[in-house]
């Protein structure tokens, strides 16, 4: 390249950078249709995620599941339960798929693309249901959702970098936000097909919850073929031209001239990024400045499983202990999930105005004391039914601030924080802890929670309120505000050190200072220390 030509594309990306910071989202709406729309489709495969694992949990209460396939009789010996070990084992056994999974797709999206994983994953998980659908005893049930958890481990990672990679900087909250809301939804169509089938006897009550996953994968295959590759994979891949055309097909035609300064600034970010860290492999997101931005996706991911999100799907039994009746039970766990999607619109209200620091420190602020007066209501008289049916809602109150507050913030966290190099791994390895963390929970929860183990009831919720005051700590030191900067914006801050309580008020230009040639010197580190001193 002539250093005409290097100085051309610094001016290019620099362009672009000016039209990110000027887009509102009102007008992005309107020019990147094609965008939102490809981003919602990859994103949809986690609504299958989020049904099957809500499915499970829910069919230890079916009598059909448990006669099918409970190992130990029932109360007074009428009919047959599942033993919490076998649901403990089911539950990690689906934990342990999805980390295969997940470490999978950090080497195979990363040499494929986004495009052929997901088609792979999607016909994978069509063989896969037929596990679990002819499923004859509960040691099938469990390799079903050992073998299910691998195609769920690359969705869960595959969604967010998608939605990162295609959505300009103003959309990026909104559309990494909705893979939250595709959480819900899942567990929302499952808690209506449960209730539906409540009344049916006989193998197909659990049979076709199941065989209604076979609906999903065929849209989200058809959809996928027309879907254009990730246009900073192509960019890493140095296939520009390729980038090129892909970024025109994903905004509106009226941005056809624009294309390639989008690309140059990719190149440019890219080019960055390879100075600061030339690797690409799970080690090299432990090593300099890319070990900050790991900490912070990781724990960012930690944080959901660790501040009482656990206790949200026993609102139920609370209600139940309070005197409701299980088909009215199961509809206020309709009515739960229905508040969960309310919470992720208020989200993007909420972003739209303050960003992603100071809502996630109220949120985390909010739950604690949630978590303090459910846990100060669990030392009430245990025969009145008033503190139970407060405790229960209390915990829709505790679902609607996490699911405005906290939950989908951490996607979008997750998304933005890793450089772009790294970002499939950086969020591999982020949802694994997560999953680790699960484990935990997953041991955990049955013993706090069991009238015959350690019984602690809604005092558990004090348990949770002590990790709450640990991520808030952590959050206030340690979380920057990303709402508003371009990903070479965010390499340039952490290649500085900018601490966290001033990313949002740290000036900083990725093209500052360039020399003759066009190529970023220092990469305006001078402007970020000029105003990183006078933060100190």
């Amino acid at each position: 390249m002539t250093t005409d030509e290097k100085t051309g594309q610094v001016q290019q990306a620099k362009q672009a950078t000016l039209r990110e910071h000027a887009l509102g989202w009102r007008e992005s709406l309107r020019l990147y249709p094609k965008a939102i729309a490809f981003s919602l489709l990859f994103s949809s495969a986690i609504i299958m995620e989020g049904y099957d694992l809500s499915l499970t949990g829910s069919f230890y209460g079916y009598t059909a599941f448990q006669n099918k396939f409970g190992d130990q009789p029932g109360p007074g010996g009428v009919g047959r339960v599942v033993s919490a070990d076998w649901q403990t084992y089911i539950q990690n056994s689906g934990m342990c798929g999805q980390i295969v999974g997940l470490f999978l797709n950090g080497y195979v999206t990363d040499r494929f693309g986004y495009k052929k994983t997901m088609i792979a994953s999607q016909l994978l998980m069509i063989a896969l249901i037929f596990v679990p659908f002819f499923a004859q005893n509960i040691q099938t049930i469990l390799a079903g959702a050992t073998v299910l958890g691998i195609p769920w481990g690359v969705f869960q990672t595959l969604a967010i970098n998608y939605a990162a990679d295609v959505a300009p900087v103003v959309l990026r909250p909104y559309l990494t936000t909705y893979v939250n809301m595709c959480w819900v939804i899942g567990q929302l169509i499952a808690s209506g097909v449960l209730r539906g089938l409540l009344n049916r006897s006989g193998d197909a009550s659990w049979r076709i919850p199941y065989a209604l996953q076979w609906i999903w994968p065929p849209l989200i295959i058809a959809g996928t073929l027309f879907a254009p590759e990730s246009p900073w994979w192509l960019v890493r891949a140095g296939r520009y031209e390729e980038a090129r055309t892909v970024v025109q097909k994903l905004a509106s035609p009226t941005l056809a001239d624009e294309a390639d300064d989008a690309v140059a600034l990719m190149v440019e970010t890219d080019r960055l990024e390879r100075e600061v860290s030339q690797g690409t492999s799970y080690w090299d997101c432990f090593k300099g400045v890319d070990l900050r931005r790991t900490e912070i996706v990781c724990v960012s991911y930690l944080a959901q499983a660790w501040c009482g999100t656990s206790l949200m799907g026993y609102s139920v039994q609370f209600y139940e202990r309070g005197g409701l009746d299980t088909s009215h039970a199961l509809d206020f766990n309709i009515g739960q999930s229905a508040i969960g999607l309310v919470g992720v619109v208020l989200s993007w209200v909420l972003l739209t105005r303050f960003g992603r620091r100071p809502i996630y420190l109220t949120g985390v602020f909010l739950l604690l004391i949630l978590l303090v007066v459910v846990g100060g209501l669990g030392f009430a008289n245990p025969d009145d039914k008033g503190p139970s049916w407060a405790i229960g809602t209390l915990l829709l109150v505790y679902t609607l601030v996490y699911d405005a507050m906290v939950g989908p913030l951490c996607y979008a966290i997750v998304a933005e924080i890793p450089s772009t190099r790294l970002k499939v791994k950086s969020v591999v390895l982020a949802r694994n802890v997560s999953n680790i963390a699960g484990f935990l929970n997953n041991s955990l929860m049955p013993r706090m929670l069991g009238v015959n183990s350690w019984n602690w009831g809604a005092k558990t919720a004090l348990f949770w309120a002590g990790f709450c005051v640990l991520i808030l700590i952590w959050a206030f030191f340690r979380l920057p505000e990303a709402k508003d900067r371009t990903y070479g914006e965010l390499d340039v801050l952490f290649q500085r050190g900018v601490s966290a309580r001033h990313f949002s008020s740290t000036a900083v230009d990725q093209f500052e200072f360039a020399d003759e040639d066009g190529q970023p010197k220092g990469h305006a580190t001078a402007g970020v220390e000029e105003v990183e001193a006078k933060n100190v």
